[in-house]
This record gives structure tokens, sequence and C-alpha cells, in this order.
């Protein structure tokens, strides 16, 4: 199975680099794991609606040309569907199972993802009602991703 993070903007932190370091190490015995992260806008401090909206729409149009055609495209929105590390599990076995062969996660940036991005996706999935900076959640959904191999393959991890 292929994975690809396409994610907007850059891991500036250090931290956040290391830990995403860390479980692509882990899942590299997995997955063939992919990160790809598009150029994300800068909003104004009192941006209007139609500036926002103008900023979703580039950053969804440069996250648009990055997913391939025969992907399942899984988005991170907090309106998305909520799940258990178990049934994220079994999504993932389930989608490897009938035949899929790359899934790709898209998290947006910090104004979310524009409409034709969600329209794109098969799956949206909500980790929380909270908002989470969008570097953290990488590390967040990288830990998710890594739990739920462990599970599918029967291994320790998940208590």
């Amino acid at each position: 199975m292929k994975i690809t993070l396409l994610t907007v903007g850059k891991l500036k932190e250090k931290f956040f680099r290391e830990a995403v370091g860390e479980y692509e190490k882990r899942l590299s015995r997995y997955c063939r794991l992919e990160m790809k992260e598009t150029i994300d806008e800068k909003t104004p401090e009192k941006a209007s609606e139609t500036q926002r909206e103008q900023i979703l729409q580039k950053e969804g149009e440069r996250i648009l040309r990055l997913v391939p055609e025969d992907a399942f495209v899984i988005t991170l929105e907090i309106e998305g569907h909520k799940m258990s590390s178990e049934s994220f599990a079994g999504e993932i076995e389930r989608l490897g199972v009938s035949g899929i062969s790359h899934i790709v996660f898209v998290i947006g940036g910090s104004l979310g993802l524009h409409s034709a991005v969600k329209k794109r996706a098969d799956l949206a999935v909500s980790f929380s009602d909270m908002t989470f900076p969008h570097q953290l959640m990488r590390v967040i959904l990288l830990e998710q991703i890594y739990r739920a191999y462990r599970m599918i393959n029967g291994e320790p991890y998940h208590k």
C-alpha cells in the first residue's frame, strides 16, 4: 500500500520534523509513505470572507493538482466522520483488501480546505471537535496510521 500525506505548508519546527521522521521510519515496514507539501497562502490578519475564499481556492487548486486520479482520498476535516483507532485501522485494512493501492490523506492549511477538495474526497475524517495546528495534525495522523498497521498485523502497541 502506498500512503501519501498531502499537506499545505512546510514543517518549520524542528520537533515536528523529528516526530514526522520517526513515524516515517516506523511506517517503512508497513507501507510506502510519501510526503507532499504545497505552498500555503499568507492570510492577512483581518482577512475578509472574499480574501479567505480566494486563499482556500488557490490552496485547493494546488492540492488537487497533486492528487492522482486513482487514489482514494481521505480529507481531515472538523466536520468529518469520527472513528475510533480500531475503526480507523479497520478502514485502512478494508481499503487494502478491496484493491485500493494508494491512499492520499489531505491536511489543509490554517483556513481548512476548499469545497472542491472536500468534494474530491472519498472519505472525510475528523479526529476531534477541537482545532489543532495543521503541523501537529501530521504527527497525530502518522501516529494513528502507525497504530493502525500495528493493530492490522496483530502486533502490540495499541492499548
